[in-house]
């Protein structure tokens, strides 16, 4: 039977992301309030040399996963790369799940931001937000202030996504380029204050638990602490370059990301006076600097933090929306959500659910919304986790093969083990990164309502033949993958 292409519309995105809105997309989105709100946290539990080291080599087995997304994107650079990618390795029903928890981690990301920016006037002006208390959650004090600031800032960034990539990568470059400016000048100046001495690195580690806990510990955090890079695969069908460019703009956005971190765990680290600092108090950086460089310093700070939550709101809003609108198209989600806007041409409803989502995280308190945004990182991991075993069936160890990449398949199975570990690290108890219970809790009700939501898209998606899933998923026709299913196997 023929394809109805007329029920089995696409929608095309435009293409106008550059090469620097990319890279943009993915450093801003790695790079948010927490490189500089968690170094103090970071040098308590690991020491700041430990803390760094954790960082870097996170960041290179960051690069070893990503050779599986540069690969698969160069062959696929569709929207919603993690779920084609699952959807090409696995099928509809696994990349489905792997998608159901992704996107939730994405939406958790997005939340997290906007309550982090009202946390940060919270700490500029305690007064003001602290006005108009409704209830408290898991000893958060919520307030009206604080939850119409948050909310403000959500309904910003969902209005400049549905205003077109070319508009929000405008933006997220320059929030970049300011963020890496700010953080290279306090950097180089913290050389030259009053506090300055190598001798606040030590102890180097954490003296209770040595050098490989104190390393692991921070190791942990990786997938968290680097998710962003995997939004550029998220946007590949809006490139206006050859895909094939995908994995040096990851490499370089990862490697920019690592020097961020550990710039500023240094720079805390050598300001800081004495140890007891680093436990008494909540906010460590922005105490050194206040310290060191005056109210100047603290300002020049806010504004990083700042530029760092505008592209962790801006990335994330661009990626999760993507990752529906190509669920939708797929009829994995309602078709709805691949609907475009007649101006923008942006899936906007997609935008607008996950403003709606997010719109309710302020509501629960800060406390609350960290155990949801911690089984986060299980999401991204899964993710991690599927591309690269996708990535090891399609390529081949054969010269015999039409996809004879060795190269691609070694990384693809050292990435998918790395993966696993990232994921045991979370979910087996007693691990030095474990989820605490709240977050176990939150991971098992966001799968049963994920298996209640396949039951009900179950009779559409069974409905759909594999030839017109892999032309909405992938743009691939039926021709095609037949070629690529014989570019796969040996040659006889």
């Amino acid at each position: 039977m023929a394809r109805k292409k007329k029920d089995l519309s696409r929608g095309n995105l435009d293409q106008n992301l550059s090469e620097k809105f990319v890279w943009a997309i993915a450093y801003g989105s790695s790079i948010g309030w927490g490189a500089f709100i968690l170094p103090g946290d970071w040098i308590g539990q690991a020491g700041p040399i430990g803390a760094s080291i954790g960082i870097f080599i996170g960041a290179l087995l960051m690069i070893v996963i990503a050779v599986s997304y540069g690969a698969l994107v160069e062959k696929f650079p569709v929207s919603g790369g993690a779920f084609a990618f699952g959807y090409l390795g696995f099928g509809k029903y696994v990349s489905f799940f792997s998608s159901w928890f992704l996107t939730f981690g994405y939406i958790c990301i997005v939340a997290l931001n906007a309550s982090a920016f009202s946390l940060l006037f919270k700490f500029i002006m305690p007064g003001f937000l602290e006005q108009g208390k409704l209830y408290t959650v898991a000893g958060w004090d919520v307030y009206i202030t604080e939850i119409i600031l948050s909310s403000l800032i959500l309904v910003l960034f969902a209005w400049i996504s549905i205003k077109g990539s070319s508009f929000s990568g405008n933006l997220q470059y320059i929030f970049c380029v300011i963020l890496a400016v700010v953080v290279v000048l306090l950097f180089i100046g913290s050389f030259f204050t009053y506090d300055f001495t190598f001798s606040n690195l030590q102890p180097v580690v954490n003296k209770d638990t040595g050098w490989f806990t104190s390393i692991i510990v921070i190791l942990a955090v990786a997938p968290w602490a680097f998710v962003g890079f995997d939004n550029i695969p998220q946007t590949a069908e809006e490139f206006n370059f050859a895909p094939s460019k995908t994995f040096k703009l990851i490499v370089f956005s990862l490697l920019a990301s690592a020097i961020t971190y550990i710039m500023m765990i240094l720079l805390t680290s050598w300001l800081f006076k004495d140890e007891a600092s680093i436990g008494g108090n909540l906010w460590v950086t922005g105490t050194v600097v206040k310290e060191a460089f005056s109210f100047a310093g603290l300002a020049v700070l806010i504004v990083a933090i700042m530029m760092g939550i505008f592209t962790g709101l801006n990335g994330f809003f661009m990626s999760s929306s993507r990752l529906l609108f190509s669920m939708g198209r797929a009829s994995v989600m309602p078709s709805v959500f691949k609907k475009l806007h007649p101006k923008y041409n942006t899936p906007y409803i997609s935008i607008l659910f996950i403003l709606l989502l997010a719109l309710t995280a302020p509501w629960l308190g800060r406390t609350a919304l960290t155990w949801i945004v911690d089984m986060s990182s299980t999401g991204v991991s899964i993710a991690y986790f599927v591309t690269c075993l996708s990535a090891f069936k399609l390529f081949s160890y054969d010269k015999r093969s039409m996809m004879y990449h060795p190269k691609y398949k070694t990384f693809a199975l050292v990435g998918a083990f790395i993966a696993f570990i990232f994921l045991c690290l979370l979910l087996v108890p007693g691990s030095p990164a474990s989820l605490s219970l709240p977050s176990y809790i939150a991971l098992f009700v966001w799968l049963i309502l994920g298996i209640i939501f396949f039951m009900i898209r179950y009779p559409s998606l069974k409905k759909m033949t594999d030839d017109e899933l892999n032309y909405l998923v992938l743009d691939k026709s039926k021709e095609e993958m037949i070629e690529l299913e014989a570019k796969t196997e040996v040659k006889k």
